[in-house]
């Protein structure tokens, strides 16, 4: 597994991460043994980087990632980088929430979860706008650091706006955007700008909540608890988190064209498998961090990694089917 150095922390990370929302819910039923047997079969592939937050099942998810690192010896054994974001807890979820108590609050919570001292890194879990540009945010984030609670802190952003707002302080080691084939503007707007600082960037959403695997149909259903039931239309948090903002059949036919584009190519790789490639071979991108339910969905997003980087007609083909089915929908937003 290929591995980059992330951020201003001098650690390394792999390319290709596991995201953990699915095991708190919002994903439909992922057993706890069968999230433990995921992580299991991430960590053996090569997988180096576990991305989770405090309010995926109300911090189960992040208890599951205890409990496994507990299992294996600690996070050092394997040289894992286990990150947690925090602020979707506030109650209401305002600016003024994102205070030095609160914070201390949380990431104590978030500690006693992960069975960690020091988390290696926390990001805002996109906080409201204002947040980004508040000065007294990063001193209460910089204090966190002297106090050993936090090595690091990063954020999670809806829009490249306010991933560049972020990346003018000089404390902040991550951006987490979404972007994937269908969602583009980052790899204009921000990912030059990271680089250029020195700041790792994290691609969330990365197969567009599963359309990039071209397996769903217009009359796939999901479960009721599923956000891509509901909150397909933005009716719980921002719609960008759902299929990346596509109109679901808009990217159910983008999906049947990346079947067609994976077929086409050396080895056939799976959809999915072309779509991690891509992302990873972005200039300035550090990590990709897809969420899988099962040991072989971790072991085939693992796989991406290992591919060839992909010729320049089938990146001709990809711009294409984003500039058809997802473009007119996503460019101007976000």
């Amino acid at each position: 597994m290929e591995t980059r150095i992330f951020g201003h922390t001098g650690r390394t990370v792999s390319v290709i991460g596991v995201g953990t929302w699915q095991f708190g819910g919002d994903w439909g039923n992922v057993s706890d043994a069968q999230a433990l047997d995921t992580l299991a079969a991430a960590v053996d592939a090569g997988v180096t980087l576990i991305d989770t937050a405090d309010v995926y099942g109300d911090g189960h998810s992040e208890q599951l990632i205890g409990a496994f690192l507990a299992s294996i010896g600690g996070p050092e054994i394997y040289g894992l980088t286990v990150i947690t974001k925090m602020g979707r807890r506030a109650d209401p979820h305002v600016p003024g929430a994102y205070t030095y108590p609160n914070f201390r609050a949380w990431l104590d919570r978030s500690r006693a979860n992960l069975r960690l001292d020091t988390l290696p890194l926390v990001q805002l879990h996109c906080p409201p706008t204002p947040v980004y540009s508040d000065d007294a945010v990063y001193d209460a984030l910089d204090r966190l650091v002297e106090e050993q609670v936090i090595a690091a802190y990063g954020v999670s952003v809806e829009t490249c706006a306010e991933a560049l707002t972020a990346l003018e302080h000089p404390g902040v080691t991550s951006v987490q955007i979404i972007c994937n084939v269908l969602r583009r503007k980052p790899l204009e707007r921000v990912l030059p700008v990271a680089k250029a600082k020195g700041v790792a960037v994290i691609a969330r959403v990365p197969l567009a909540s599963g359309l990039l695997t071209g397996k769903f149909t217009e009359s796939t259903t999901f479960a009721a608890e599923d956000h891509r039931t509901y909150n397909r239309h933005g009716e719980a948090f921002d719609v960008g988190e759902t299929f990346a903002g596509v109109p679901y059949e808009q990217g159910v036919a983008a999906g049947r064209e990346l079947v067609r584009i994976a077929a086409e190519l050396p080895g056939q790789p799976t959809p999915a498998e072309v779509a991690l490639r891509w992302l990873i071979d972005q200039d300035g991108l550090t990590a990709v961090i897809p969420g899988a339910s099962r040991p072989e969905q971790a072991r085939a997003n693992a796989h991406a990694a290992a591919l060839d980087p992909l010729p320049e007609e089938t990146l001709a083909e990809l711009e294409a089917v984003y500039l058809r089915y997802a473009a007119p929908y996503v460019a101007d937003r976000w």
